[in-house]
């Protein structure tokens, strides 16, 4: 793909058309994003400098690239192109100004030249309006009100009212210091999510969609309702390499949902298994959204806490759309697709298994206690070393030589967890010059620099959101109200703590509306995740609370982001799959209560089960609960099980559901006791029933 022919498969970028644009700023776009990507992976696999200057940098250059692409793609004049332009210019002047004044910063902080007030103010209303451009008037504006909080608090009544601050001050702290724009999202954007983001766009390049919807195809297509089921599992298998979630439902929506339009689905219940199994993908481990990143830099915990954390409600979550779509396509008459059309998956995965091997890297990695930021790195790292090695090797005639060339390679590239990273930026330079020799290296190369592009171009929205949140940061460490309004959360909490949970679930259902799932996640978890940790409830499930939420309020009608991406595809309502997609998602809801309950549905703090018959055992009993009430809530839902649910029933299995789920005394053996009975007559009344 050349800078100025985009793929048909490419996905839109939140606010942006497809592309790069025509011409030679096409071109400067494409150059711009390809050097973009090798700063950030520069700096990440060498760090020679100051995490400051990274982060300048990295604003910069989202600056730079956002309102280049702008320019390029929306602009309607010469005039317009040229402002746009400029503005991009001045925004990565803004970065090169931290990283040159960056030790004379330093010895001035809190006493700013003019030329640093003028530097620090054109990067605040360029971060604005690169937000407004990209992400949309709500979260600019919301960012907006807490900016002017700070200007003008000190005129508010009662408990608002904080001190006063002048504008050079404010100046300073958001554009210079550490808890406003450059603050810990930027930092986890720049550290992180970039070298993740291109990652998956490598890995996507190299042919992992087609694995997985491959092995997807193969596994479940043969069951009842197959190709929802093909949804659901792709998706699932998605979520592990990319932490995107309206970009997969608009990606892999273009074949999912017309596939299981004509098996006979409808329409909003085809378009809610897409957006549902897609919204999921930023709950999958390994590779989760942007949020557990930052969740696990603002816990200060390894990331491999969160994906154990994340583990078993990500399951629970796919499990309970497999059941709905399993039990959607009973009540419906639908069957399974033919085995014989379908590829067999293990072939699949024998073809393309080299592309199994860095996903199995980064996993490992991130388990053996490596940071992020390394085991991203050696990922993409490795995913570069298999593609680049593809054409060579398949230049090489006997098997036996071939299969030698891989060993030999492979050994070289795993000397780095020996001698550094510069064993492997020698493979990879060695690889780059062998395929520069003839033509299928040079094509290989030409997709290896079209994957650096893409992934910086997707990381433009991660990136805008990181750095305007840090306004809403940066207001609540400046003036202190943080701590009014978690007060208040505390307050209620200590005779109520289930209606503080609701009061948390509606402020990020309410807030995702109109912003984001991070800047949701990081206004939301800095007022109730420490209010929630003062009435008890362990830190990490807290955030994890806010996290899904957070991801639900996409699904949630009215707004339900990802449920209008996939309208166009399913051609019905965004409101008619929103309403469907919020009953396929239904264990996002349940979860996050139940695990502030009963903690070790997160693998966290044992509880009194524990201490009688231990850990394994509690964990077991609570996910076995689980399941059940999720099952039986799906059947209440869906209005089937063996056959069709008379209303008494559908009523007797979600309140059997609702007893199991909340876990009080007694109503574990009620709710059991309950779903036996249900089960067993149901059972009985449609016995002489033939079901598929």
């Amino acid at each position: 793909m050349s800078a100025m022919t985009p793929s048909t498969a490419e996905e839109p970028i939140e606010g942006l058309p497809e592309g790069w644009g025509v011409g030679f700023s096409a071109r400067i776009a494409f150059g711009i994003a390809i050097a973009f990507s090798a700063f950030q992976l520069f700096t990440a696999a060498y760090g020679v400098l100051p995490s400051q200057v990274i982060r300048a940098m990295h604003v910069g250059f989202l600056l730079l690239l956002g309102f280049g692409l702008i320019a390029n793609l929306r602009a309607k004049s010469p005039a317009a192109k040229g402002w746009f332009w400029l503005l991009g210019i001045l925004g990565f002047a803004t970065g090169l100004y931290n990283w040159i004044e960056y030790v004379p910063l330093l010895h001035r902080s809190g006493f700013l030249t003019t030329p640093d007030v003028i530097i620090g103010t054109l990067l605040i209303v360029l971060v604005f309006e690169a937000s407004r451009q990209l992400m949309g008037l709500p979260l600019t504006i919301m960012c907006g009100l807490f900016l002017a909080y700070c200007f003008f608090g000190q005129y508010l009544p009662g408990p608002l009212v904080h001190r006063g601050y002048d504008f050079v001050q404010i100046v300073d702290y958001f554009a210079y210091g550490t808890e406003g724009i450059f603050g810990t999202p930027v930092y986890v954007s720049a550290a992180y999510i970039f070298i993740f983001v291109v990652f998956a766009a490598f890995l996507e390049r190299a042919g992992m969609i087609a694995l997985f919807n491959d092995v997807a195809l193969g596994l479940v297509g043969a069951w009842r309702g197959g190709p929802a089921q093909v949804c659901v599992l792709s998706s699932a298998l998605m979520g592990t390499i990319s932490g995107s979630g309206v970009a997969n439902v608009v990606a892999s929506g273009q074949f999912t949902i017309p596939l299981m339009k004509r098996f006979g689905f409808r329409a909003a219940f085809a378009g809610g298994v897409e957006a549902t199994s897609s919204m999921g993908g930023q709950i999958m481990p390994p590779v989760m959204g942007a949020v557990a990143f930052i969740m696990a830099e603002t816990l200060n915990i390894p990331y491999a806490e969160v994906v154990k954390a994340a583990i078993i409600p990500a399951i629970l979550y796919f499990g309970a759309c497999f059941w709905q779509v399993y039990l959607e396509a009973g009540k419906a008459g639908l069957r399974g697709m033919n085995k014989a059309e379908l590829p067999n998956p293990w072939d699949a995965i024998k073809q393309h298994w080299p592309l199994v091997l860095p996903l199995a890297a980064l996993v490992y990695l991130l388990f053996a206690g490596y940071t992020p930021i390394f085991a991203g790195t050696m990922g993409l790292a490795l995913t570069v070393v298999l593609i680049l090695g593809t054409p060579l090797a398949a230049l090489i005639g006997p098997v036996a030589f071939r299969i030698v060339f891989w060993i030999a390679l492979g050994l070289a590239a795993a000397a780095f967890m020996r001698f550094g990273v510069n064993v492997l930026a020698l493979v990879i330079g060695a690889l780059v010059a062998a395929c520069l020799a003839f033509k299928g290296g040079r094509e290989t190369l030409a997709i290896c620099r079209d994957s650096l592009a893409e992934g910086a171009k997707n990381a433009l929205p991660v990136g805008i959101a990181c750095a305007i949140v840090g306004i809403v940061i940066g207001t609540l460490t400046l003036t202190g109200i943080a701590s009014t309004l978690i007060g208040a959360i505390i307050a209620i909490g200590k005779d109520n703590l289930f209606l503080s949970l609701v009061l948390t679930m509606v402020t990020c259902l309410i807030l995702g509306m109109g912003i984001p799932t991070i800047p949701n996640y990081i206004i939301t978890s800095s007022l109730a995740g420490p209010a929630l940790l003062e009435l008890g409830v362990p830190l990490i499930v807290s955030h994890m609370f806010v996290f899904y939420f957070g991801i639900m309020a996409d699904l949630t009608p009215p707004v339900a982001l990802a449920a209008f991406a996939a309208a166009p595809m399913a051609k019905v309502s965004g409101q008619k799959i929103g309403w469907e997609a919020t009953k396929l998602a239904m264990a996002g809801y349940v979860v996050p209560f139940m695990a502030v309950y009963t903690p070790a549905l997160m693998l966290q703090e044992p509880g009194p089960m524990a201490a009688a018959f231990g850990y394994p055992v509690e964990v077991a009993y609570i996910v076995f609960k689980a399941c059940i009430g999720i099952g039986l809530w799906g059947a209440a839902v869906v209005g089937f099980l063996f056959g069709r649910l008379a209303i008494w029933e559908r009523l007797v299995a979600f309140g059997a559901g609702l007893l199991l789920v909340l876990g009080l005394p007694l109503t574990d053996e009620t709710g059991f006791a309950l779903a036996a009975l249900l089960v067993a007559q149901h059972w009985w009344r449609g016995r002489e029933t033939v079901w598929p």
